[in-house]
C-alpha cells in the first residue's frame, strides 16, 4: 500500500530518531613518538532502522542523516558560548547494506576544543562498516560574510511535483520515489525515458518536506544532508542524454562532502538544489551543488563522486 504524504514523512522522523544503545571503548593503536589525538577513547553506540526500499539496499541518503543525528547527540559541550551546529561532514560509503537489517552508529569523541567539536561515526551492520563518516560542529561566530549569489528559476509553485510523472510509471522504483518523503520538482526535464531532454552540465531541483517539522537544527541538517542524495549524480547523465531506467546504466554513490553555512536553514520550507557535474571519466562522475532557501540565502554546499558505468 502507497504511503499518505504524512506516513511517509512520520516514517522518515522514526527512522531518524536513534535509540541510545550504550557505550563501548574506541582503541587506537599509536606509532611511537606520536601521541596527540592518539588516545584510547569511549565512544557512543546508537541503532536504527532502514526504510523499506524495492532494491533490498539501504538508500544512502538515509545512512548519511543517521549518521549526522547520531554524531550531533554527542556534542554536549556546555562552556557557556551556545550550542554548536555541524558545519561539514566528509563521508565514504564502502559497501550496500541491507534494509531490512539494523544499523548501528558507532561515534568517536576524536576532540573537543574551543569553539569546533569533531566526530567520527561509523555506520556498521553485521560486523562491516557502510559509511564512515568525520563531521565537525561549531558554536555561532562572528566573521567575514558572503555567498554566491541564488540563480534565477521557475518557482516551485509553478512546476508540477516530481510524483506526478512517477506515478505514472509502472516500476516499482518509481512508485516508491513518489510517496518519499522529501517533495522534488525538477526545473529541468525529468530524466525519464521519452522526455524533451536537453543536453547539458548543470539542473535545478526544488525540495521540501511538505509539513512543518520540530525546530531542532540537528534534525533540518540531517533531512538536508538526506535529500542531496537524491539527484546530486543527475548533471552526469544530463551531460551524457542518459536516462534513469537505461539497462546499461550502472551507478553507485562512493564518497559524498556537505558544508552547511548557515544553521537555521528549514527543509520544511521550500530549497533550491543547483547541481552541476564537471568532470566525469575512468567510470566516474563527480556532481557539486548548492542549496538555497526560497529566499536567496546559501544553506549548504555538498558534492558526491560516484561510480557510473555505461555497460555496452
Amino acid at each position: 500500500m502507497t504511503p499518505t504524504p504524512d506516513e511517509a514523512i512520520d516514517d522518515l522522523l522514526d527512522v531518524l530518531d536513534l535509540t541510545f544503545e550504550g557505550k563501548t571503548e574506541v582503541r587506537v593503536s599509536s606509532t611511537e613518538g606520536v601521541v596527540e589525538d592518539l588516545r584510547d577513547t569511549e565512544g557512543e553506540v546508537f541503532v536504527g532502522r532502514s526504510q523499506p526500499m524495492p532494491t533490498g539496499r539501504v538508500f544512502g541518503g538515509q545512512v548519511l542523516a543517521q549518521c549526522v543525528v547520531a554524531a550531533g547527540r554527542t556534542v554536549d559541550v556546555d562552556d557557556g558560548d551556545g550550542p554548536r551546529f555541524i558545519h561539514s561532514l566528509h563521508g565514504y560509503f564502502l559497501r550496500p547494506g541491507d534494509a531490512n537489517q539494523p544499523i548501528r552508529f558507532l561515534v568517536d569523541r576524536m576532540r573537543d576544543g574551543g569553539s569546533f567539536s569533531a566526530r567520527r561515526v561509523h555506520a556498521v551492520q553485521e560486523g562491516r562498516i557502510l559509511l564512515s563518516m568525520i563531521t565537525s560542529f561549531q558554536e555561532e561566530s562572528e566573521g567575514l560574510d558572503h555567498q554566491v549569489t541564488m540563480p534565477q528559476v521557475t518557482p516551485a509553485e509553478q512546476l508540477p511535483p516530481d510524483a506526478e510523472a512517477l506515478s505514472q510509471i509502472d516500476h516499482p522504483l518509481a512508485r516508491h520515489a513518489a510517496s518519499r518523503a522529501v517533495e522534488l520538482r525538477h526545473v529541468d526535464a525529468q530524466l525519464f525515458p521519452g522526455n524533451d531532454i536537453v543536453i547539458g552540465e548543470s539542473q535545478s531541483v526544488w525540495l521540501r518536506v511538505p509539513r512543518a517539522l520540530p525546530d531542532d537544527p540537528l534534525l533540518h541538517a540531517a533531512v538536508l544532508a538526506y535529500a542531496s542524495d537524491y539527484s546530486l549524480l543527475e548533471p552526469v547523465l544530463r551531460r551524457h542524454g542518459l536516462v534513469w531506467g537505461d539497462p546499461r546504466l550502472r551507478m553507485a554513490s562512493l564518497d559524498h562532502a556537505m558544508w552547511f553555512h548557515r544553521p537555521d536553514g528549514r527543509v520544511d520550507n521550500w530549497v533550491l538544489a543547483t547541481q552541476v557535474s564537471p568532470s566525469a571519466q575512468a567510470g566516474r562522475g563527480l556532481g557539486l551543488g548548492h542549496m538555497f532557501a526560497a529566499d536567496g540565502t546559501l544553506l549548504a554546499t555538498v558534492g558526491q563522486e560516484g561510480m557510473v558505468r555505461v555497460k555496452q
